[in-house]
């Protein structure tokens, strides 16, 4: 094992097993203890390395530097990742082990029965001859994004053990809450300083990513009228069967389990409620701004529709926009897609070009002033039991963030 792989697989496994589950349902910033907890422990981290700048907020921002090695006036550059892990799956009591992948399916708890099945996950195909870090299936792993952490503070060690290595001022940052689309909420952009910077929060080997969905929600509330149903005629309004007519009158075809690539959907998230009410939520996504718009201005439609087949006020639509495409924010400076690219190439890494189905901090941070691309981190099967990450994958990305610090004097 190369020794940047043994350090990072060090550092990766200490951070796994800190709880840092986010949690919607609370107010508080960092919404987890455990986030903060793991955010002290970085900074300690940190500070014993020796860098500058080493600034850990009262909501769980934790910010560094490391100091520029030239003579010359270089654009800075920054690196960030987020702390917490996703709710819908237990982070506590995390068990990971490195299994050397020779094929076929990997048992993850054999009393319990679960097997991270090759015909089931038919991508763990593409790691044979890999070393896979795993669960014992009762927990997800947290790559997501806790490679991503492993893999900046791995990468700045690297930079600070090779000073022959000529790199500008390299910033690095990792923040909470990004799993419940909280994390850019409260990252101090001007602190930051940097020209841009990169989140490395994706998944397979060579990602690099900046389109995201244009994202929307709508939430239909439905007020019915319940009266003894032996004596309903003509008198009830079922709350639930309104309820029914908004879902079939979205199209079936345009959800998330019949769309890919480009294709925008509406994803129906819950139905609550009873005859009296209920409610519906749903959440909206296209990366095409105008048929973003447009999928907002049908779900008010439907909403006029059912007004007027149940009568005025009998449905209410909350429509919200969430964030937007950064493509808008990025495409002005493709420069340092391409610096991602170059970098990838030089460790031996095919970049591959991708939009995200689904939402990132870079997205806001990129409407921020900071043009924020995301870059792969190596984790598959993010959020499930059957979570893993390559050392291989992640050693890579090592060396993409080394080969950017240090290409940027070249722009």
């Amino acid at each position: 094992m190369s020794e940047i792989k043994e350090n990072m697989l060090q550092r990766f496994l200490k951070y796994v097993a800190f709880d840092t589950e986010s949690n919607d349902d609370t107010n508080t910033v960092p919404t987890t203890p455990g986030q903060m907890v793991f955010a002290r422990f970085l900074k300690e981290e940190l500070e014993a390395m020796g860098l500058e700048e080493v600034v850990l907020d009262d909501k769980g921002y934790l910010y560094a530097t490391l100091p520029s090695n030239s003579t010359r006036k270089l654009p800075v550059v920054g690196f960030i990742a987020h702390l917490d892990t996703s709710p819908d799956m237990s982070g506590k009591n995390v068990k990971p082990r490195v299994v050397e992948y020779a094929g076929g399916d990997i048992v993850l708890d054999d009393k319990a029965g679960i097997v991270l099945s090759a015909k089931d996950f038919p991508e763990v195909a593409d790691y044979v001859g890999h070393s896979l870090v795993v669960t014992d299936g009762h927990t997800l792993l947290g790559a997501d994004d806790k490679a991503g952490v492993a893999e900046i503070i791995s990468a700045i060690a690297y930079l600070q053990a090779h000073p022959e290595i000529e790199h500008g001022k390299v910033r690095i940052a990792f923040n909470p809450d990004e799993e419940i689309g909280r994390g850019a909420h409260n990252f101090n952009v001007p602190l930051f300083g940097c020209d841009w910077a990169y989140t490395v929060d994706g998944s397979a080997e060579g990602e690099i990513e900046f389109e995201n969905f244009n994202a929307g929600s709508a939430n239909f509330k439905i007020q019915g009228r319940n009266v003894h149903p032996g004596y309903a005629k003509g008198k009830m309004l079922n709350a639930l069967r309104v309820a029914t007519a908004i879902v079939d009158a979205v199209p079936a075809a345009e959800s998330p389990e019949c769309t890919e690539g480009y294709e925008g959907f509406f994803h129906l998230m819950s139905i609550s409620g009873g005859v009296d009410s209920a409610e519906l939520s749903y959440i909206i996504r296209d990366h095409d701004r105008g048929l973003f718009e447009r999928r907002m201005a049908f779900m008010s439609r439907v909403a006029d529709e059912m007004n007027v087949r149940y009568g005025a006020g009998t449905v209410a639509l909350e429509l919200k926009e969430q964030y937007r495409n950064m493509r808008e924010q990025v495409e002005p400076k493709m420069y340092i897609i391409e610096l991602a690219k170059s970098a990838m190439e030089k460790a031996g890494v095919k970049p591959v070009v991708k939009p995200i189905r689904g939402g990132t901090d870079g997205a806001q941070l990129s409407f921020m002033g900071l043009p924020c691309p995301n870059l792969f981190a190596g984790g598959i099967n993010f959020h499930s039991r059957y979570e893993f990450v390559s050392l291989n994958v992640m050693e890579n990305a090592v060396k993409t963030i080394v080969n950017i610090a240090s290409s940027v004097k070249d722009l």
